[in-house]
Formats: structure tokens, C-alpha cells, sequence
């Protein structure tokens, strides 16, 4: 465990760096907000199921890298939600919120025209908070946690009405990582007088399955600017410590994409090419 938690420590402030610095000058920011339906569920708080209303902030920036004769792109991927849900009787509320950073490379190919396959991994990690209106002792539960994932995107452009349009799926699983969870019935005074084992666990998909989806369309609004909207789904859940919690929210997106060629150290102008 202490290798595991060196090893990811160790690498995110590394690999963060490399997709920054080896790239090329052709990049796109997206920006999206989008509102949806919370179902979240953590035994360490109540044993009850809590469903209300999430709103998400995405930030991507998406440009392909030098590596492997530039069939490796480089996306990041910044996420913050603030959720606000009630248990079934109405007796007691939930207040949740998180932020997480991705960093991702996905290979990419095309096997057919207009179709761009994409395969990789990312690594990440992620902070947040849920509060409950009745917890008595412990009424909050605090998250944080990295983990290494597996990334898949499929983009595919067609022309529809005369316009040109881009179809985009992406899937991010993680796959091994560690993240901070008490024990059930520990308090956090506890953990802070140094009571404290067994806190920070291994996490995988048999403790910890989660699953990020997202599936938008691009729709061009002039030369340079693009609208996009689109569907997130996003399954956070783990069992570790005796505590069971999942955070479940399906939410519709909508933003706008930039594209932008770097032409000098400091300059940069609108390209027409969508990444």
C-alpha cells in the first residue's frame, strides 16, 4: 500500500507536466455547465437513499502530442459539482460537492473516413465533501483519492442539414488507485488524535467501480465557434471499511469549444480544425 500510494504521488505531478510541455500547436478548450438528477447513498452518514439535483462544471483542453509520430493526443480534464438531495420522508438533506483533475493519452486511429478511434489511460485524483443535515457526531464525510484509469473516445464527423457536425463518446474507468476512507463508526476527532488505521485503502473495481460517460455533439456557430451539447453520466461508488457510498448523477451538458494554433511563444489565433 505504502508503494502504491509513492508510485501515484509520485507520477501525477510527472506526467501532468509532460502532456503541458510535448505538444502541438493545434489545441481546443471546451467549456460546459449542465444540470441533472443526484442519487447518492453513504452508510457512514445515514443508511438512507438521498435523490436530488447536481450541477457540473467542465473545463477540457484536447491537442495532439509529438509522441508516436502524432497519433498521441493529450486531454485534460477538470470536473466540479456542488449536489443538494433529500432522503424519501423529507426529514433530512444532503449537501455534497467535489473537484477532480484528469490528465489523459489516448492513441489515436481511423479506420474509417470521418471516424477517429481513441485508446488509452489517464491518471487523476479528486477531492470533496458530503454533509448531512442530521449526522449528529459525525455529520460530514470528507473524499479524496487518485487513481489510474482506462479511457476510450470514439469522434465521429458527419455533415447533416449543411452543417458539419462531430459526434463524440468517451468512457474513463479507473482501474487501481488509493483513496481515503474511516473506519464505520470512527470519528474524524479521532483520526485527528491519532486513532488512525486503516484509512487510506487500495481502491479497483471490485471495492471501488466507477464509471464516467459523456456523449455530445458539436454544432459550429460561425467560423471558430462551436456549441456543444450533450449527456454526462457519472457513477462514483466504492465499499471499503464497512461503508458503502455511491454518488450516481445523469446530467445535461451544454457549452462552447474554441480551437486555437499557437503561431508564436505568446500568440496564438483561430484554426480550423477540429480535434
Amino acid at each position: 500500500m505504502k508503494h502504491a500510494i509513492a508510485i501515484l504521488m509520485f507520477l501525477f505531478p510527472f506526467v501532468c507536466l509532460c502532456g503541458q510541455t510535448a505538444g502541438d500547436s493545434i489545441r481546443s478548450h471546451a467549456f460546459m455547465l449542465g444540470v441533472g438528477s443526484s442519487h447518492q447513498l453513504d452508510t457512514y452518514l445515514s443508511p438512507q437513499n438521498y435523490d436530488g439535483f447536481q450541477i457540473s462544471l467542465l473545463r477540457e483542453t484536447l491537442r495532439m502530442t509529438r509522441l508516436a509520430d502524432r497519433r498521441i493526443s493529450f486531454q485534460s480534464l477538470w470536473q466540479g459539482t456542488f449536489s443538494h438531495s433529500d432522503n424519501a420522508s423529507g426529514t433530512a438533506t444532503d449537501w455534497g460537492g467535489h473537484i477532480g483533475y484528469d490528465a489523459l493519452w489516448h492513441y489515436n486511429w481511423t479506420p474509417l473516413q470521418g471516424l477517429r478511434l481513441m485508446a488509452g489511460g489517464a491518471v487523476g485524483a479528486d477531492a470533496g465533501f458530503l454533509y448531512n443535515s442530521r449526522g449528529g457526531n459525525n455529520p460530514a464525510q470528507g473524499r479524496l483519492g487518485a487513481d489510474l484509469s482506462a479511457s476510450f473516445m470514439a469522434i465521429y464527423r458527419f455533415r447533416l442539414w449543411g452543417q458539419d457536425l462531430a459526434l463524440r463518446y468517451q468512457a474513463n474507468m479507473p482501474l487501481a488507485g488509493v483513496m481515503f476512507s474511516p473506519q464505520f463508526g470512527q470519528s474524524y476527532y479521532e483520526i485527528g488524535e491519532g486513532y488512525a488505521k486503516g484509512n487510506v485503502c487500495f481502491s479497483h473495481p471490485g471495492n471501488a467501480f466507477s464509471l464516467w460517460q459523456q456523449l455530445t455533439v458539436d454544432i459550429p456557430l460561425g467560423r471558430h465557434m462551436v456549441m456543444r451539447a450533450g449527456y454526462l453520466c457519472d457513477i462514483r461508488q466504492s465499499h471499503v471499511n464497512g461503508i458503502k457510498m455511491h454518488d450516481r448523477s445523469h446530467s445535461f451538458m451544454i457549452g462552447f469549444v474554441r480551437h486555437f494554433r499557437k503561431v508564436g511563444r505568446d500568440e496564438r489565433k483561430a484554426a480550423d480544425v477540429i480535434l
